[in-house]
């Protein structure tokens, strides 16, 4: 089995399908959006561009970042790109523990209920951290997708004895 490959499973056992996804009660909450500047749609479908300082909240989601780009598509927000050095995002998940991340680009897909971290990522649990340059994370089913691009992927795993400390703030 090849490293991108050995890192990629290990990382399935930091999130584990039962209990570690995304707080499922959140896609059902409303978003909230500040930032210094909007400019575009207020309703139909487009882009809206948002600058400096921008927040934005679902449940127990937060993303913070430089920069956004919020689309929509037949009504409904269907993705928010955001963008800095470094986007930070912080979201509770079902069993109550804390998974926070960071990286230059991340992709928010609505539709697909996809999390996508581009360019020096880092993802950390109580249960370890996966670095890189690329991840794929959905949010409903907790599965990764990581490396496969010729970048490394760091992966740790910390023991089950370890104390669950790191997560929680």
């Amino acid at each position: 089995m090849n490293r991108v490959l050995l890192a990629s499973a290990a990382l399935l056992l930091l999130l584990p399908a039962a209990e570690g996804v995304a707080k499922s009660s959140d896609r059902n909450q409303a978003m909230n959006i500040e930032s210094d500047s909007q400019s575009g749609i207020v309703n139909g479908d487009g882009t809206t561009v948002l600058g400096g300082n921008v927040a934005l909240s679902q449940g127990s989601l937060a993303i913070n970042a430089a920069r956004a780009e919020i689309i929509r598509r037949n009504g409904e927000l269907s993705k928010a790109i955001f963008t800095g050095k470094q986007v930070k995002m912080r979201q509770q998940l079902d069993d109550g523990s804390w998974m926070d991340a960071q990286a230059d680009r991340v992709e928010y897909d609505m539709t697909n209920e996809t999390i996508t971290f581009i360019g020096n990522y880092t993802v950390k649990s109580d249960r370890g951290a996966n670095s890189g340059q690329r991840m794929v994370y959905n949010t409903v089913t907790g599965n990764i997708q990581s490396g496969g691009d010729g970048s490394r992927v760091r992966t740790v795993i910390q023991p089950k004895s370890a104390p669950a400390a790191q997560g929680k703030k």
